[in-house]
């Protein structure tokens, strides 16, 4: 039996020593799954929010230990980790309360003795190979509705993320949840491409690009239901009418929120240069207020880096965006172990050039590059092969509007950024994916619709 070691990456302390699941156990999990999903359909839909609910209750009983759990494995700060936590129980009452009708059968026709009706079933076995930067939030936007719509579950999560993947397991098995019809998955990266060889009816992924084009690869000629959610270069654009002061601090936010992990950080700016140099110092002065440090700490901002190899792609953008011009103002560099550590870093002069301006940074790192007006704004934001959130600040609705409406994203932000909604679906342009997440779209994707032709005789 394979095993492998998750370590804090604050610290390098050893949390713990997992073993793995190998390809025969991952195919005899795989059957267990199969088995046990047409029973778990069979249920009804109010027991199944039964389970949901008394999970909810699990996650609000035992938030605190969670939290603690989440932060040691991840580097997220405490702080971050209770506010997920938190927002997963919005998530989880909006599935609770919008499943019914979304799922619900539907006639569509009913004359001269022909109805025509829409049932919605489940998928059957899905396949959830999950991230770890939100572990909580990624995972059960897959796991809560799959559940729900009476699916049964093989999840993998995270090698990064593992510990809080086996507290998420515990609570659904205590709800009530089979452990059949919820089954972990263990290991690294050769687990998740065993979990690809088994016969499953629709797997959902959330990570990289490179990952995703793999799996799509590897199951593409299967015709399975297949969810990509992928990376992100999430430009914002700050208008000339916009307050120089109140837009740097909230994309300073959205750009350093959980050490800048996130899919939907901020990664690019664009300012108009009339308000370029004010924006820049007010930008500059609050991340420099953003504090590093401990993750337990209450005061902790900036956290570890989760994955050290993304040290390596930190250091590489700030080399080449010095070597092509770009001017550093803040941090520039790793900072004291033991640990995963990065100075959170600002640029100015920064231009497509760079790779700062086109590549996934996944880390507290940011370029500002002035612009002359909307249009060059609307050019170099569309000058990405990602699409998954773009934002306008300006005051006038109008203006900012006519702006989004011209981006290739699937998010769209109006004075506001790095934001997800349950009611609105996640998706994404180009090589941010394929498919969505959340909303009630989010929910009948784990259905597939049947027709059905009734004519009494």
């Amino acid at each position: 039996m394979n095993r492998f070691t998750i370590r804090n990456p604050a610290n390098g302390e050893k949390l713990a020593e997992l073993e793995a699941d190998d390809a025969a156990g991952v195919a005899i999990k795989a059957g267990r799954a199969r088995a046990a999903q047409a029973a778990w359909a069979a249920r009804s839909l109010a027991e199944r929010k039964a389970c949901i609910a008394h999970f909810r209750d699990g996650v609000v009983r035992d938030l605190d230990a969670l939290a603690a759990v989440m932060t040691r494995e991840t580097g997220k700060p405490i702080k971050m980790s209770r506010s997920e936590l938190n927002g997963l129980l919005g998530r989880i009452d909006f599935f609770l309360q919008e499943v019914d009708q979304a799922i619900a059968t539907q006639t569509v026709f009913d004359e001269g003795g022909m109805k025509e009706r829409i049932e919605h079933v489940a998928l059957g076995v899905v396949a959830n190979i999950s991230a770890w930067n939100y572990p909580w939030f990624v995972g059960c936007n897959v796991i809560v509705p799959a559940l729900l719509t009476g699916n049964a579950v093989l999840y993998k999560p995270s090698e990064y993320a593992t510990l809080t993947g086996l507290e998420m397991t515990r609570l659904l098995h205590q709800a009530g949840v089979p452990q059949d019809v919820f089954v972990p998955v263990i290991g690294e990266g050769p687990v998740g491409a065993a979990l690809l060889d088994q016969k499953i009816d629709g797997l959902f992924f959330t990570g990289s690009y490179a990952t995703g084009a793999r799996i799509a690869q590897a199951v593409g000629s299967r015709f399975m239901k297949l969810q990509l959610e992928l990376g992100g270069k999430d430009p914002t654009y700050v208008c000339d009418d916009a307050d120089p002061s109140a837009a740097a601090q909230s994309l300073a936010d959205g750009a350093m929120y959980n050490t800048g992990q996130s899919c939907c950080s901020v990664e690019r700016i664009y300012v108009h240069e009339k308000i370029h140099d004010a924006f820049v110092a007010a930008f500059v002065a609050q991340v420099k207020d953003m504090k590093a440090g401990d993750p337990m700490s209450e005061e902790t901002y900036i956290g570890a880096i989760t994955r050290a190899p993304q040290l390596d792609v930190l250091d590489a953008q700030v080399a080449d965006a010095k070597a092509k011009g770009g001017r550093l103002l803040l941090g520039g560099g790793r900072l004291p172990g033991p640990g995963n550590w990065f100075a959170p870093t600002v640029f100015s002069h920064v231009d497509h050039r760079m790779e700062l301006m086109k590549e996934e940074s996944f880390g507290p790192l940011i370029g500002i590059q002035k612009v002359s007006g909307d249009e060059e704004a609307v050019r170099l934001m569309n000058d990405t092969r990602y699409g998954l959130t773009a934002g306008v600040y300006s005051p006038n609705g109008e203006r900012a509007r006519a702006v989004l409406a011209r981006v290739n994203a699937g998010s769209l932000y109006w004075n506001c950024c790095d934001r997800v909604s349950p009611r609105l679906p996640w998706s994404g342009f180009g090589d941010s994916g394929v498919g969505l997440t959340l909303s009630t779209y989010g929910i009948q994707a784990f259905t597939r619709p049947r027709a059905w032709h009734l004519r009494p005789a």
